[in-house]
Parts: structure tokens; C-alpha cells; sequence
């Protein structure tokens, strides 16, 4: 009698690149007699449909008789089949097993069976013998068996991210190989702030638009944020959700981001490997403060302060100093601007504009009078005995300090605004008088002109004319002119001369 070896190693292949884990724990029934079957198993996982796959071996105890089986009971009640060389597979119960030799069947059972058992019934040819055998397999020992995953929960996937605050940038992405299951979707979102310092503080106010994108979609498993960072202090966060997450503003005692920030040590930002996902950090006041001057003709400088710009998003306090230890705060709300603050005049010479103790760009002035302001006037009265000059200064200037000389003799005053002030002098030879405004560096000669014949006498061999040089014609002329209208104007002229006649 020929002996046929079937081979089971088709079954094996059709495994493929299923990972398998061998249980050896078998338990086999006693021989019922002296013909009878020896039946042993083997198990492996199928990772890729999660069934066990058990490999039943049934031997024939019979060296020189072939044995047919006739019936088989399985446990789990799934097929049982045998691969025979160049054949399609085919039910253990049809299989003859030559002598003394074996065949192998396999099983494919639920992957959580904790137990499986194979009972086989045959007859040997010869004497009609006949046997039920059976053999059994304890897989409990072995965890269950389940498929090996296609995709990643979103509920247990893991990142990781970079991140770089100072250009508010960050990148996303999904660990391992498999993207998330079905259409679910994780969002992130990259959001910067103005801040008030450069370390953390508050309120902070979201600067443009947070940059947010998700991983999921069965498709994308990598993302890359960009944000605008204001030129001023900022705070940078990369965070763990979409926009409707994003807090604004972040004020004292408000909501926080917490572990949401990526990098965090607790859930769900430990979900994510990587740097701290936050900064803090800009080396300028997210205010723009602004001052402009103004001087007044009675001496004072009015500073307007003004914090409109586009950085300006949180108070300033400015503080206005004169001289003399002279100062003023004044706190101008953002987008707004302050014209009320005026130096007084004692004070105005040196003006400094300061936030945060420190002088602001283009923060200094000093007062300078303006060509608008009306000067002082003087006016002449000339007998052969007397003459006498008046200053006028008008209202809404400074206080004038007036010098008169005429001949040996000096006289001084200070002209009120609104006010004028009167010197005579006793008629002389001096043909005229010079009028000196020191804080004004201002300076005019006035011509002693008495009208009447007073003999010769009192002004000068030809009174009436100024012997002043080469000019003093024509302006004698424009003098007397004025003196008709009874006033001669000062000449805004720095320390130079302006002669006129009385």
C-alpha cells in the first residue's frame, strides 16, 4: 500500500503577514482502544481578521492500517478542514489517514475563545475497528486575540509639535502610521497677543487672526500654523482645540488655557511631545506714546499727549516736567489724546515728556515766542524841558522788562501785560534815547524832537532829525509818521538799532 503524506502548508500561507503567538497548552483523551487517534494543537493569532487559528494533528496509531474518518465534532462548531497537495481543502471528515502516519486540519475560532476541543471518529479497514478520540487546547493562557488596528482612535492618538514663539510658527503631527479612524478630527490653533509685559501679564488682546487647522479626516496626519506677531510685548500660544477655544481677552482672575497648551503636563497637552507650547517675550510697550508743543505768547508751553496708535492698546501715564522740579501726570486711555497740560511759563524754558521714567522720543522742548505775538509799543511826548517815553505791553504776553536811557541817566521798569509804564527825563543835549527789551534781545533808538522853536536850546544845535549815520533820514521820516497816529512801534530787529524821533 502506498502511503500519502497530506501537507497543510497552503493553510499556513494563506496567513500571510499575520503575526502569530503559539499556545502549547493541549490536553489529549485516552485511546478507547487499541486502534485509536492521537490528537494534539498548536494556535496562532491572525492579526488581520483577530481569529486564533488552531492546527489540529490527528495521527493513526496503526502502522499497517490505513484509517478513515468517518465523523468529527468540533468546539467551537467551525470547519475544520484539511489542504491535500494540488487540491482545494476539503472537510477532516472525508480525509483517509494512512498508516501509521498523521494529517493536519485547521480551525479558525473568535479570537476571545478560551478553550477549544476536537472529537474524531474512524474505522480501520481490516477488522472494521473503530474509535472516538478527542483532544482539546486551553488558550486562556493567552491574552484574546484581535485584529491588528487600521486606524487610531482620536481618543488615544498622540502628537508631536514644534514650536517657535519669537516667529509664531508651529508644526503638528500625528504619531505612527495610521491616521485617525473615519472622518473624526483634531483641532489645533496658534494664537499670539498683545501683552503689557514681556512676561506673562494682563489683560492680554488677541493680535490678528488665530491661525487653527485640524489632523483626522483619514488623510491628513500633519499641520503647519503661522501667526502675525505684534511689535510690542506678546504672549504666543499653541493650543489643544479650534477657534472658539481661543480666550479674548485674557484678563486677571479669568478663564486660562491651562494643560490645553501642547507640551503641559497634564491632559490633553501631554498628548503631544515637544517644547513648551507658549512664549512671552517683545522688547516694546504695545502703547504709542506721543507728545507735540506748543508755545504761548505769555510764556507757557501747552504739551498735548496723544496714545492713538496701532500698537496703542493699554494706558499710558505720562508724566510733563518743567523746571524748577515742576511736574504733572496725566493717564490717556488707548486710541485717545490729551490737550490739557500747561507748563507754566516760569517753568517752560525746559519741558520733558516721560513714560515709565524715561524721556519719550522727540519728548523734549522749550519755550520759543512766536512771530504772532504782539510786541511792546512806546510812545514819545518832547517839550524843551522834558522828555518822557512810555511803554505799552499788550495783554496776553509776558511781563516786559524795559530799560530807558537818555543822556547819563538809566531808568527801569516792568510793564504788566495790559499795562504801560512812563519814564520823563529832564531835556538835555543828548539828541536821543536808547529803549533796551533784554527778553527780547530787542533794541531801539529814540530821537529827542521837542516841537516848538526852543531857541537853539535843549536838544541840540538842529533838534528834531537824529544824528544817527547814514539812514537815519529816511527812518526819522517813517518816525515822525508814527507820531502822527501817537505811537512809535518797536521793530522786532535782534540787538540792533531802530531810531526814531519825538
Amino acid at each position: 500500500m502506498i502511503r500519502t503524506k497530506l501537507s497543510l502548508r497552503r493553510p499556513l500561507a494563506v496567513l500571510g503577514a499575520a503575526l502569530l503567538g503559539l499556545t502549547g497548552a493541549v490536553t489529549l483523551a485516552a485511546p478507547a482502544s487499541a486502534h485509536h487517534t492521537t490528537i494534539t494543537a498548536t494556535a496562532a493569532c491572525d492579526q488581520l481578521s483577530g481569529e486564533r487559528v488552531i492546527t489540529w494533528k490527528v495521527e493513526n496509531s496503526e502502522r499497517n492500517k490505513t484509517a478513515t474518518i468517518t465523523k468529527v465534532t468540533a468546539d467551537p462548531a467551525t470547519p475544520v478542514t484539511v489542504t491535500v497537495a494540488g487540491a482545494e481543502s476539503k472537510p477532516l471528515d472525508t480525509v483517509v489517514i494512512p498508516k501509521g502516519d498523521y494529517v493536519e486540519a485547521t480551525q479558525r475560532v473568535p479570537g476571545d475563545t478560551a478553550r477549544a476541543t476536537l472529537t474524531v471518529d474512524a474505522v480501520w479497514q481490516k477488522n472494521n475497528a473503530r474509535a472516538s478520540n478527542n483532544g482539546s487546547i486551553d488558550l486562556s493562557a493567552d491574552q484574546s486575540c484581535s485584529p491588528a488596528p487600521k486606524c487610531v482612535d482620536a481618543s488615544q492618538a498622540k502628537y508631536s509639535h514644534t514650536f517657535d514663539g519669537p516667529k509664531g510658527t508651529a508644526t503638528v503631527k500625528l504619531d505612527g502610521d495610521l491616521p485617525l479612524c473615519g472622518d473624526s478630527k483634531q483641532w489645533f490653533t496658534l494664537v499670539s497677543y498683545f501683552a503689557p509685559r514681556p512676561e506673562f501679564a494682563t489683560p492680554q488682546y488677541v493680535y490678528g487672526t488665530p491661525d487653527s487647522d485640524w489632523i483626522g479626516g483619514g488623510t491628513q496626519t500633519e499641520i503647519e500654523l503661522n501667526v502675525e506677531i505684534p511689535d510690542c510685548h506678546t504672549q504666543v500660544d499653541l493650543i489643544w482645540g479650534g477657534v472658539d477655544e481661543v480666550i479674548d481677552p485674557l484678563v486677571e482672575d479669568g478663564k486660562r488655557y491651562g494643560d490645553k497648551k501642547l507640551g503641559s503636563k497634564g491632559a490633553p497637552g501631554n498628548r503631544s511631545t515637544g517644547p513648551r507650547g507658549w512664549y512671552n517675550g517683545g522688547d516694546k510697550s504695545c502703547t504709542t506714546p506721543a507728545a507735540t508743543f506748543a508755545s504761548n505768547c505769555d510764556g507757557t508751553v501747552t504739551v498735548s499727549l496723544s496714545n492713538d496708535g496701532k500698537t496703542s492698546k493699554y494706558p499710558v501715564e505720562f508724566e510733563v516736567r518743567g523746571e524748577n522740579g515742576w511736574s504733572k501726570k496725566v493717564t490717556v486711555e488707548p486710541g485717545k489724546a490729551d490737550n490739557g497740560v500747561e507748563v507754566p511759563a516760569a517753568q517752560a524754558g525746559k519741558v520733558e515728556v516721560l513714560v515709565d521714567g524715561k524721556v519719550i522720543e522727540n519728548g523734549t522742548y522749550g519755550w520759543d515766542r512766536s512771530a504772532d505775538c504782539p510786541l511792546p509799543t512806546v510812545t514819545t511826548e518832547a517839550d524843551c524841558d522834558t522828555f518822557s517815553l512810555t511803554a505799552t505791553n499788550p495783554e496776553g504776553g509776558q511781563p516786559a522788562k524795559v530799560v530807558f536811557t537818555y543822556g547819563e541817566k538809566t531808568e527801569t521798569r516792568t510793564v504788566e501785560p495790559g499795562a504801560s509804564e512812563t519814564v520823563t527825563f529832564a531835556a538835555g543835549k543828548a539828541e536821543s534815547a536808547i529803549v533796551v527789551l533784554p527778553g527780547l534781545e530787542l533794541e531801539m533808538e529814540v530821537a529827542y524832537a521837542p516841537e516848538g522853536d526852543c531857541g537853539g536850546g535843549g536838544g541840540g544845535e538842529e533838534p528834531g532829525l537824529p544824528v544817527t549815520g547814514a539812514a537815519a533820514g529816511g527812518i526819522a521820516a517813517g518816525a515822525l509818521a508814527l507820531l502822527a497816529l501817537g505811537a512809535v512801534l518797536f521793530v522786532v530787529a535782534r540787538r540792533r538799532r531802530v531810531h526814531f524821533t519825538a
